[in-house]
């Protein structure tokens, strides 16, 4: 098929909101209970079931997940944190707003995610946790990682903001892996609630102790004082945080939990398709998936060795002009303003190379196979001289 018949731009990604979404948000509306309620509770109990978690706390973002993290895992002033500077700016900020400092880490030129080799190198008297990320949807190495973090005496957070689904050794992601997960549901995840995140944990303390922080600390939430046949006074014993997520938002995101799967099966079958299709160019390098971890395929990124035709700009532009969105591949988040301060003089090579290298290609729950085709032929006449 040629990119000459493409009529419309095939964007990046797309949000799959159905008539079964719109449905359930209309009936919170009525109900007249809109913020954090019985639908976040639901919700909440829905996702832990899924994942395979005791306890799952949602809050407003991803963000605001792994701020509460690394709190209440008594990270505060004057402790550091590894984490990749292979990421969204928001990891290396969720460690700033706990007043820690980020200490950044290099990536695996394979996996794009935290290398192990690179961890023990980066610890110092003042490292208090990890926190590792899974990169557009592929587990990092969580074995090894929590390896070292044992034998360091270091916490281990999870920023699963891709991660949704995605499995590690036979587990999905969220279970008790680690101390705790973050998920996000941004619109560019594959399970969206607009705006929206999501803590998983083991632990009994830590779950209540996040619930009382995301709503200002309150010893006792809206929904069981509203819920009471009793006078209920509520106390503030710490500063706390407005980091709720409303029932319009759960309610969106029950019944996108209900369409996980499948959306999951459909992102790796058109992943695979991709994979298949652009084996014919050797300049283009697919993405892995290492044995023992199962991809969620949040994003599809490839990576362009030396001998591409166009430098990574210049493909971005010519797609666009084609009609055919695309975004550069993972940030280095040493490179901006707040953070050029943590660069030391050895810079970050696998980083730099894959911040400069990749592309996200277009992928999402309602991609046709026509799209896809008109995506890899416009690469296919692209790669000519």
């Amino acid at each position: 098929m040629s990119t000459a018949t493409l009529t419309k731009t095939i964007p990046v990604a797309r949000p799959f909101i159905g008539r079964e979404e719109e449905a359930a948000v209309l009936e919170v509306l009525r109900s007249g209970w809109v913020s954090q309620g019985p639908r976040v509770a639901e919700f909440e109990r829905r996702f832990a079931e899924y994942v395979g978690a005791a306890h799952a706390i949602a809050v407003s973002s991803c963000t605001t997940a792994l701020h509460l993290a690394l709190v209440t895992a008594g990270v505060g002033p004057g402790d550091e944190v590894l984490c990749p500077t292979l990421s969204f700016i928001a990891t290396a900020n969720s460690i700033r707003y706990a007043a820690a400092a980020p200490v950044f880490v290099d990536v695996d030129p394979a996996t794009y995610n935290m290398d192990p080799a690179c961890i023990e190198a980066a610890i110092t008297p003042r490292t208090r946790a990890i926190l590792i990320v899974h990169q557009i949807g592929l587990p990092a190495a969580i074995s090894e990682i929590c390896e070292i973090a044992s034998r360091y005496g270091l916490a281990v957070i999870e920023d699963a903001a891709c991660a949704i689904g995605s499995e590690y050794q036979g587990r999905r992601i969220g279970q008790p892996h680690t101390l705790m997960a973050c998920f996000s549901f941004h619109p560019r995840k594959i399970l969206t609630t607009g705006e929206g995140g999501m803590i998983t944990t083991a632990d009994e303390k830590l779950a209540d102790r996040i619930r009382k922080l995301r709503q200002h600390a309150m010893s006792v939430s809206d929904l069981t004082r509203h819920s009471s046949s009793q006078i209920v006074t509520e106390s503030y014993p710490e500063v706390g945080f407005n980091y709720r997520m409303t029932d319009m938002q759960a309610a969106l995101g029950l019944v996108q939990l209900q369409r996980l799967d499948d959306m999951i099966a459909r992102r790796r079958y058109l992943a695979a398709r991709y994979s298949e299709a652009l084996a014919q160019f050797e300049w283009l390098l697919p993405p892995v998936e290492p044995s023992g971890s199962r991809h969620n395929f949040q994003s599809y990124m490839v990576r362009l060795a030396d001998s591409a035709p166009l430098s990574r700009d210049q493909l971005m532009q010519e797609m666009l002009d084609r009609g055919i969105s695309t975004r550069r591949g993972i940030m280095a988040i040493h490179r901006e303003s707040p953070y050029s301060d943590r660069r030391p003089t050895s810079y970050f090579p696998e980083t730099e190379s894959v911040t400069d290298n990749c592309i996200i290609l277009p992928l999402f729950h309602t991609m046709t196979e026509e799209e896809q085709d008109c995506v890899i032929d416009c690469i296919r006449q692209l790669s000519q001289p």
